[in-house]
This record gives C-alpha cells, structure tokens and sequence, in this order.
C-alpha cells in the first residue's frame, strides 16, 4: 500500500497486520472524524478545504508512522495505530457531551478505549496475527507511543507537528529540522541539542496558545457539546449514532430543526452565526479546556537535560500552561 502523509511524506506499507487494521471499518470510519472537532470554528479562512485533511484517521496513520520511522517494536507500532479508535464525533466533544468533568483533561476517550476496542473487530485481527490483546491495550508497555505531558510522546509529537503542517505554522525545512534532530533512544523521546528541543517546545507553545486551549477551542467545544447532548437528551441522535462521523450526526440532527426552536439556536451557535466574546458576567457560559505544554529532553555536553533545566523562563511557562484555561463565553 503506497501512503502519502502530510508530514511524513510517501511510504509504503507492508505489513499484513497494519493493512488488515486500516482497512478495518474502526479505523475506516476515523477518516469522518476531525482530529480538532467542528470545522467552521476551527479552520483558518486561508486553509483550502481540499488541503485540511486533518482526520483522526491521517493522525492515527502518523502516530504508527512515526513509531515506524524511529524503529519502535511492531507491537508498539500497532498500539499507535488504534490508539485513537474510541473518539465520538467531533472527537474532544465528547468530554462536553458525557462527562463535565473532563474538560480539564479530555480523557472520554480514553475512558472509554479499552471496552471501545473490545467490541470491535480490533481483537480478532489481533488474534489472526499472533498479538495479545492484553499486552496491546496496555500503555505501560509503549512508553513511546504513550507518555504523560509535559514528557514528549508519539502520539503527542504527531498531532503537534500534523496541526503545524496543515495550518501552516511549519516551513517544511523546519519540520525536517525538527524530526532531523529528534532520537527515540532508551525508551524516550530525546532531541539531539538545546536549540531543536526548545525550538519544538516554542512550537507547541504557540500551538496551544492558538489551537488546542484558546479561546475558539473553548467556544466550538461548548456549543458542540451543546448540541449533541440536546440533540442526544431529545433521542434526536442515539448515543451509538455519536460514535458515527461528523457528518453522519449533522445530517441526522438536521432532520428536526424545522420543528425545534432551541435546536435551531443551538445550531447557529455552532455554525459560527452567533457572535461571541470572552467575558465573565452573569448568563456567561463557564467553559475549560485542557491545556498542553510540552518539556522536551535534550542531549547537552553528552548529558540529557530537560529544556527547562537550560532556560529557566521555560520552568515558568510550564507552571502556567499546565493549568487548565478557563473562560466565560457570553452569546451577544
């Protein structure tokens, strides 16, 4: 199977196990799923449709490649295949349909993922191809794949450098700069000097700043959320049919819009219709939204250090973007 990946660029993939598990409908139907949540809230003006390809589907094929590239053991490989398998539609909006108090972590999906796997066809390609399912839906055993922030983790370095890439926040010489300079070495991400790690940790910064916990994410996340719990609460939708795609539970909420005046609200909320601003009053709608923020290891004078152990400033960011990002969304 010949791939063309955004950030990794043309690969072939052989292997029987990863093409069995592509071609399966789990992994299929992430190809519908955006990896940042609802389009028209997210998308720069700039971004030609054609070129988006932001699924959770051509994340997932980038964790595996990556884990691939830097020679990680096939079972871990495998693990960065799936690991995305359990998002709802609209992915992180899951943490705003189900459970409140996840908005801090976004951890629905993960959750969820093992009883997700289970009852998929995951297992039983597993099991035609010699693999424990056991040992693949433990993270302790892919410390590269997996890690907790502020570490660095394939799943991690993949969408920070996939987001770069499709918004344009990354000249493909520094993309390969980065990549260039990165080590998977004794079971860690390392960077090859000082200037590579805290050029990547500038990066998912500046991405997080942007993207992952501005003030836009916060926003299509609550009126997402809002209208697929309504939408979920009035047996508009079912909750399997949240596990669809994107489009499939656009298209069955559409249905009853002309005979509900409050899921036509909800509806112009999340289609951008309504203007918004960042102001805590009363009516104000309390959001949170996870905050990510990377402390990079780093090879100095023959030493692995962590970027903050060299620029003491960086100690600081982490403190503060650590915390989760709290706004108060009012509807004008």
């Amino acid at each position: 199977m010949k791939y063309i990946d955004r950030v990794y660029g043309k690969v072939e993939i052989t292997e029987s196990a990863i093409l069995e598990l592509i071609e399966s409908p789990t992994l299929q139907r992430l190809k519908g799923i955006d990896q940042a949540g609802h389009r028209p809230l997210w998308v720069k003006p700039n971004i030609k449709v054609g070129r988006y390809d932001h699924s959770r589907f051509s994340h997932s094929i980038g964790v595996y490649l990556l884990l691939r590239k830097y020679n990680a053991p096939f079972p871990e490989q495998i693990a960065g295949l799936i690991h995305d398998v359990s998002h709802s539609a609209f992915s992180h909006a899951g943490d705003y349909i189900f459970n409140e108090g996840s908005q801090k972590e976004h951890s629905h999906q993960d959750n969820i993922f093992e009883e997700y796997v289970r009852n998929s066809e995951i297992p039983g390609i597993l099991e035609k191809y010699k693999f424990d399912l056991e040992y693949i839906l433990d993270d302790k055993n892919f410390p590269l794949k997996e890690n907790q922030l502020p570490d660095l983790c394939a799943d991690r370095i993949d969408y920070s450098l996939r987001t770069a890439v499709v918004f344009g926040e990354l000249s493909e010489g520094d993309k390969n700069y980065i990549l260039g300079n990165l080590m998977a070495e004794g079971k860690q991400w390392i960077f090859k000097n000082y200037e590579s790690g805290q050029k990547y940790a500038d990066l998912f910064f500046r991405l997080n700043e942007i993207y992952y916990s501005g003030f836009s994410s916060a926003l299509m996340f609550k009126v997402t959320g809002d209208l697929l719990r309504y939408a979920w609460e009035k047996k508009y939708i079912s909750q399997d049919e949240i596990y669809t795609t994107d489009e499939i539970v656009l298209d069955k909420i559409k249905n009853f819009l002309p005979e509900d005046d409050h899921l036509g609200l909800l509806w112009k909320r999340m289609s951008g219709e309504i203007k918004t601003e960042n102001k805590k009053e009363e009516g104000s709608a309390r959001v949170f939204c996870k905050s990510r923020i990377v402390d990079p290891l780093c090879k100095v004078g023959g030493k692995i250090k962590r970027v903050s152990d060299i620029n003491s400033e960086w100690k600081k960011v982490l403190e503060e973007e650590m915390k989760p990002k709290e706004y108060f969304i009012k509807f004008l």
